[in-house]
């Protein structure tokens, strides 16, 4: 009793005690709560449809989408399909969510015809990539697809010669078969949306008659800007109500923020020019000298690697190709600019010659245990062959199948380098008579290779170039940089930075909708760092300068000016302000002219009140497109309509309100083009006009509806 006494004396103590151990407890797993949802969240680059995407998920797939497009856009600029992948990457799962729900599926058998057809714009890409086309109807060549799987599967590990080639070709293939069968999805699911869109005879023939009534009229009008909009009243009631109006404008499915910048790119000076051109007066004397040309262009850092195989001009800038026909064999030009891509240029034609485009080909791998046992093997193979031995039944003792495969200049031309043991097989695919067999040694094995057809004869070049960024020094780019240092240094205000800019040879521009789904600031390359400055930046914060540009070339200072939360835009926003004025000014510059013109009865009568006539009137309106006035430059829907809805030899009931003024007019004329009314082919028109409408928004909604985050700007 003693003791409970004793704790009673102490009981708020107690408590106290009790309370801070127990919220140490809960905040222990909080904190340990918080810290897993942190790591979580560090993992994820975005949310849609309420599906977390991971980090490591999305990079894989955004590295096959890159890699397999830029086989067949090797140009394409990496920021662009970057965003490209990330469309796709989302347009497949909203696709998709939205097919599960319908029960709209694509089967095999769908994707059989298809490939079949072969008329896909998917296809067609594989086609133009790969070479698998139809030479006579130019389509995607199924069976040229089979040919090469079936090779692939043969000599991908029994050919390490050809591997890689097989490799890649391979993979990009099985990417885009993967979106054919979503683009097979997506058209599912518009013909369904399409499917769902009604017209009937009466509407028909309400379109035929919008395109085939014309109406000649005379026409009078008079410009809202003969009226100064100093002179019109606007209250704040006048732009709430025409906010209001016009609100559903104004929604953007994701926060967006405007900022200031400052970018300053660097360039070569004329110093860093001369050392450029000298260096590359030095690899023209050596091409002249004959020295190798792959060591040349090797040593001479060139941005082009030397193949070493005659290619046609499709495998080089124009810049080059269109030198070639002009240059003798053994020719060099150079040093020479390019404009285009802002490099110095040395070329040297070493050949050119008549070859096939198209080459139908088979080998067998021959590997023995030693070179001994494989020179001793791949001799026994040849000399079978050129006995009358069936080369597929030797190929099949081999383990290998010895099947025929084609192989076109462009599977092989844009390579960004090629082995030394490729380079040897493609230039005897090149040189090789129809039925010729050829016993090549490689690097690893023998090749037994024979032509079996050749196709498309076509000029080809063997050209070395060097081809040199002309750039910046370390010295140039230190200048630069510190100069622009002092500059933002001496400038910690936007006000100080537009004020002085321009005297220190800098311009202040703007960006007002930046938004994380671009991946980078619009127009600014590599800026995914300073994207992420900008969301994460207060109101009027600067940033500090960043290295930015395609090849980091470009220093960026930012100011952040403005913030727009996901939602509706509020009126107060700049932009929208000025766009909400300017339509209540209009309104009520139609209401000052149209009071004007109320009343009158001719054309004569409303040039008395000061407006303006067409001397020759408008011919040909038809309620099908809007009318176009040459004198305001600007289109009249509204005045197509009032036109189609009034008699011949009748005035306008009412002045009409036009985007660029309010104007009366008297019909002078009414007639039908000549056409056949095809009920059918009107109502379909009319659904497709229906259906043009709905496809700009249809994605768009499903886009706002499966509530997208992306945190692309924090991984990549």
């Amino acid at each position: 009793m003693a003791a409970l006494g004793k704790i009673r004396s102490h009981g708020t103590f107690l408590i106290i005690i009790i309370g801070l151990g127990l919220f140490g407890f809960i905040a222990g797993d909080m904190f340990r709560s918080c810290e897993t949802t942190g790591r979580m969240r560090s993992t994820r680059v975005g949310e849609v449809l309420g599906e977390k995407i991971g980090v490591e998920d999305y990079q894989n797939y955004l590295n096959e989408f890159v890699e397999c497009t830029k086989i067949s856009s090797p140009q394409a600029d990496e920021d662009q399909i970057r965003n490209m992948a990330w469309n796709s990457f989302l347009q497949n799962k909203i696709i998709e969510n939205e097919a599960n729900e319908l029960g709209l599926t694509v089967t095999n058998e769908e994707m059989k015809t298809a490939m079949a057809q072969g008329t896909n714009q998917v296809l067609m890409e594989i086609a133009n990539v790969t070479g698998m086309a139809n030479e006579q109807t130019g389509r995607f060549d199924k069976n040229k697809y089979d040919e090469f799987i079936n090779n692939y599967k043969a000599n991908v590990n029994s050919n390490p010669q050809v591997a890689e080639y097989y490799e890649k070709i391979y993979k990009f293939l099985q990417f885009k078969v993967r979106q054919l069968r979503e683009q097979l999805l997506a058209q599912k699911y518009q013909a369904l949306l399409t499917s769902c869109l009604l017209s009937n005879p009466v509407e028909a023939k309400f379109v035929f008659d919008a395109a085939k009534q014309e109406s000649d009229i005379q026409l009078a009008y008079l410009d809202y800007k003969s009226l100064n909009d100093k002179d019109i009243n606007v209250t704040e009631a006048d732009l709430k109500a025409k906010y209001e109006e016009k609100k559903d404008m104004f929604k953007i499915p994701e926060e967006i923020r405007s900022i200031k910048y400052i970018l300053v790119k660097k360039v070569a000076s004329q110093a860093d020019r001369n050392a450029l051109n000298q260096a590359l007066v030095k690899c023209a004397e050596q091409f002249k000298q004959g020295e190798n040309e792959e060591k040349v262009v090797r040593e001479g850092r060139s941005n082009l690697s030397y193949l070493g195989v005659p290619v046609t001009k499709n495998a080089f800038s124009s810049d080059i190709s269109n030198r070639l026909d002009s240059m003798a064999v053994g020719a060099v030009v150079g040093p020479v600019e390019s404009t285009m891509d802002n490099t110095l240029n040395v070329i040297k034609l070493i050949s050119k010659n008549t070859l096939p485009d198209s080459v139908q080909y088979r080998v067998i791998s021959v590997v023995g245990k030693n070179s001994e046992e494989t020179k001793t093997k791949a001799d026994s193979v040849y000399k079978a062959l050129l006995a009358g031995g069936d080369f597929e039944k030797i190929a099949k003792d081999y383990g290998q199948t010895g099947e025929k495969a084609w192989l076109t200049t462009s599977q092989y031309e844009k390579a960004s380098n090629i082995t030394k043991d490729n380079a040897t097989i493609f230039n005897e695919l090149n040189t090789l008579a129809v039925n010729e067999i050829k016993n090549i040694p490689m690097t690893q094995g023998n090749l037994i290779l024979q032509v079996v057809d050749r196709k498309a004869m076509v000029t080809k070049y063997d050209v070395a170039v060097v081809k040199r960024d002309i750039t910046f020094s370390n010295a140039t780019s230190e200048e630069i940089s510190n100069k622009f240092n002092q500059f933002v240094a001496g400038h910690q205000s936007l006000e100080a930075m537009e004020k002085d800019a321009s005297k220190s040879g800098y311009q202040v521009l703007e960006a007002k909708n930046v938004m994380t789904s671009q991946g980078n600031i619009p127009g600014i390359g590599n800026s995914r760092d300073a994207l992420k400055w900008v969301f994460e930046a207060d109101k009027n914060d600067i940033s500090a300068v960043m290295n930015c540009g395609n090849s980091r070339d470009e220093l960026l200072v930012m100011v952040l000016t403005d913030i727009h939360p996901k939602g509706f835009m509020s009126i107060d926003n700049t932009d929208v302000k000025d766009y909400i004025q300017q339509e209540v000014i209009r309104d009520k510059k139609a209401e000052k002219l149209i009071a004007k013109l109320n009343g009158v009865k001719s054309i004569e009568e409303a040039k008395s009140k000061g407006a303006k006539v067409i001397e020759d009137g408008v011919k040909q309106i038809t309620l099908a497109s809007p009318v176009f006035l040459t004198e305001l430059q600007g289109q009249e829907p509204a005045l197509s309509g009032a036109v189609a809805a009034t008699e011949k030899g009748k005035f306008s009931s009412h002045p009409v309100k036009g985007y660029n003024g309010v104007y009366v007019f008297k019909v002078d004329d009414k007639h039908a083009t000549e056409g056949k009314f095809d009920a059918k082919q009107y109502e379909g028109e009319a659904v497709q006009r229906y259906m043009q409408a709905l496809g700009r928004s249809a994605f768009q909604e499903l886009f706002i509806n499966a509530d997208v985050t992306d945190n692309r700007y924090l991984f990549f």
